[in-house]
């Protein structure tokens, strides 16, 4: 059981201390880390011996400003995040101490660069006779479930709904049910992808009477020094999981147009479906609930239409006699 940090309150707790208390009181390693790199520079850069009370809400702004204030926009909003985390921690625990300034303001998220694919480029690619059939299967399945990469990559036959064309998969950032050291995949809350008859028709013949393990594997046993956990590796063919740097690779393989590293992103097919179906007519909360995003201004980001889906929906505008 970790021991209990007792803290001073008021002018005799230093800033660094507070840091460390902050950053103990998290759980997750991977958030431990991110918001380590955050409140460990703006701590020395505020001064860590210092007591906390002392500390200006504007000395916390200026911090931030000289520390990420040239940062692309994202990084600027999760260090600033961060921060703000910290000083609301202190503030719940009656600690005195500064707070995030108002001036230090979160700022929009730049729109995406992701080139959105038209339907009839998925298509043809699929299409392609020179294309494998675990790779026709990934891409359709991509752009039918709008689901993240990693997500379809790590789902096992045994997870697959083949009959109602769906499967649980462990999305980003997936909760824990119960706080475990050494979670399985089963401990996490799970959500839900949907695919159609494309991915229907092609994943009968990708699995080839197979029942367990990986959906998605290579064509090559792993050499004897790789070691991997038994959920990655297919029990009747003992082939392991393909993963996002070999599915990306055989993706930008097809689609390079001037080289190695020219061609399509795996992200591409999470673009382009969502902005097909907005395209199609379908709703925010319905692009919401396929996306599984939380927010509506994150599935905005994704919603990119073409100039010609432009234009028709402009033609309506037009004067009664001019659409005839």
């Amino acid at each position: 059981m970790p021991a209990v940090l007792l803290l001073s309150a008021g002018k005799a707790l230093t800033v660094r201390t507070a840091a460390d208390a902050f950053l103990g009181s998290l759980a997750n390693p991977n958030t431990v880390r991110n918001y380590g790199i955050a409140v460990g520079k703006t701590a020395k850069r505020i001064g860590d011996g210092r007591p906390l009370a002392s500390v200006a809400d504007d000395e916390v702004g200026e911090a931030l400003e000289l520390l990420w204030g040239d940062s692309a926009v994202n990084t600027w909003n999760a260090r600033r995040g961060a921060v703000l985390s910290w000083t609301s921690w202190c503030t719940e625990r009656g600690y005195d101490g500064p707070a995030v300034p108002a001036w230090a303001k979160r700022l929009p998220p730049p729109d995406s660069d992701t080139p959105v694919r038209s339907k009839m480029a998925i298509d043809r690619l699929i299409a392609r006779r020179d294309v494998h059939l675990r790779e026709k299967t990934l891409w359709r399945m991509l752009y039918e479930t709008c689901a993240r990469s990693e997500e379809i990559l790590d789902a096992n036959i045994e997870d697959l709904d083949l009959a109602g064309r769906r499967a649980p998969v462990k999305a980003k950032g997936a909760q824990p049910k119960v706080r475990r050291r050494g979670a399985t995949r089963s401990d996490y809350v799970l959500e839900t992808v949907f695919w159609d008859a494309g991915t229907a028709r092609l994943l009968p013949r990708l699995l080839k009477g197979r029942t367990r393990g990986p959906v998605f594997v290579t064509h090559r046993r792993p050499g004897p020094g790789k070691v991997l956990s038994g959920r990655d590796v297919c029990p009747d063919t003992g082939l392991a999981r393909l993963s996002y740097g070999q599915a990306r690779a055989l993706l930008d393989r097809h689609t390079a147009h001037a080289g190695p590293g020219t061609g399509w992103d795996l992200h591409e097919y999470r673009h382009s479906s969502l902005t097909h179906l907005g395209e199609q007519g379908a709703s925010e909360l319905m692009l919401m609930a396929k996306s599984r995003h939380k927010k509506a201004e994150n599935v905005r980001r994704y919603f990119k239409p073409s100039a010609e889906a432009i234009a028709e929906v402009t033609s309506l505008l037009a004067p009664g006699d001019a659409r005839r």
